[in-house]
């Protein structure tokens, strides 16, 4: 039997357990870094299929890492796997099929590993959705999990049909903070420091950045406490804004920007103030079009074609973006839909339960691991991957603001 035909046969030998997995996970929603049911049934799996499992990694509880390696050497292939389910709605966002898809494709590869070298990887990324703590990937990234990694894959379910990876932005959530001095607003006004109009000075501001900014920047926020009562002077004051850019680079340079205006307020106002990360910094993706061609040729063997990206406009972020900042990085796209459905939403969530989501399972973890299975017996394709990669990388520009001398 070939690589490939193995690599199907153990698809639909565990198939049934992975997609059982993913029915218990989309019953037992959790939210960001609250995922232990979730890493409880993939990790049991994964170290049922002969995994060793390595579980509370990079500073989250609910993280963790399943790997096999042959004896002979060859590439390190990473799946990324997510489990997190949205506050109040569950999942919506099918990461319920995310991650047994990611680790059933795991679980293919490695029935070839010794056969052809090298390492296979699941991650266990918790928290894609954010809030705190949120997007672990980064925190990988940060901690050197994929220093030895030649290659990250994944697939993640569409909203409308089969498409190659996507353009995602970059984006830096901030807690903005103020503290004043408390007065009465009535009779001792002048002893106070008011908090509240550093935060609006900070509001107004931005605004007003808004206008010298391109269109591949994005800010937006909101004020979370402006004071308790009118009549004494607030004392603290907190804001909270989701600063977006096309590239990292940019949004660098966006980040120093807002950073310069919370101390102007700071000193206009005489409050005391803070700019500082709510969560893990999220990367815009670096697309690599070649490692995209791999997964649309292999998709084609059943009878089905990816599409492009369609717009750039309606994007949003994922940490994927982050490894895709170090690694050749692919997340296409499957559908779990036979007609357009939003993301976030009820319809959304009813397809990732559905048979056509199921049935998702087994086509993506088979087209991933065929698609993993040429890079690893392909050097020459690996490589030109690798440079194309490393090309994209360095063509990151900042076109979307400058700093001020």
């Amino acid at each position: 039997m070939d690589t490939k035909s193995t690599i199907h046969a153990i698809v639909i030998k565990r198939l049934k357990a992975y997609q059982a997995a993913s029915l218990a996970i989309y019953a037992h929603p959790e939210t960001s870094n609250h995922e232990y049911f979730a890493q409880e049934t993939l990790t049991e799996l994964l170290a049922e299929d002969g995994f060793s499992i390595t579980k509370d990694v990079a500073g989250h509880p609910t993280g963790f890492t399943a790997a096999y390696k042959a004896r002979k050497s060859g590439p390190v292939i990473v799946f990324l796997a997510e489990y997190d389910a949205l506050p109040g709605i569950g999942h919506a966002c099918g990461h319920n099929l995310f991650g047994t898809t990611s680790s059933l494709a795991a679980v293919a590869l490695k029935s070839v590993i010794d056969t052809v070298g090298g390492e296979v990887r699941v991650y266990g990324t918790p928290g894609e959705e954010g809030g705190e703590n949120g997007s672990a990937k980064a925190s990988f990234v940060r901690e050197g999990f994929f220093k030895d990694v030649d290659a990250a894959l994944c697939v993640h379910a569409s909203r409308d049909g089969h498409i190659l990876t996507c353009p995602s932005l970059a984006c830096a959530p901030v807690d903005i903070q103020f503290h004043g001095k408390a007065s009465h607003a009535a009779s001792a006004p002048e002893k106070g420091i008011n908090a509240l109009d550093a935060v609006i000075a900070v509001y107004n501001s931005i605004n007003a950045l808004r206008q010298h900014l391109t269109s591949d920047v994005w800010i937006h926020g909101i004020i979370t406490h402006g004071g308790d009562v009118p009549n004494v002077v607030p004392d603290y004051a907190a804001a909270k804004f989701y600063l977006r850019a096309a590239t990292a680079p940019t949004l660098d340079a966006v980040y120093k920007r807002v950073e310069d205006i919370v101390r102007g307020a700071a000193l206009s106002t005489g409050a005391t103030g803070s700019m500082t990360p709510s969560q893990n910094r999220v990367d815009n993706t670096v697309i690599t079009p070649s490692f995209d061609a791999v997964y649309a040729k292999e998709l084609t063997a059943f009878g089905l074609t990816a599409e492009p990206p369609a717009s750039v406009k309606s994007i949003g972020s994922t940490d994927v973006g982050n490894v895709s900042q170090v690694v050749p990085t692919i997340q296409p796209q499957i559908r779990i839909s036979p007609s357009p459905i939003a993301g976030h939403s009820e319809a959304f969530k009813k397809a990732a339960g559905s048979k056509m989501g199921l049935d998702s399972v087994a086509l993506g973890g088979e087209v991933l691991a065929r698609t993993a299975l040429r890079l690893m017996t392909e050097p020459a394709l690996l490589a030109s991957i690798q440079a194309e990669h490393r090309a994209q990388v360095a063509r990151q520009s900042n076109p979307g603001v400058t700093e001020h001398d």
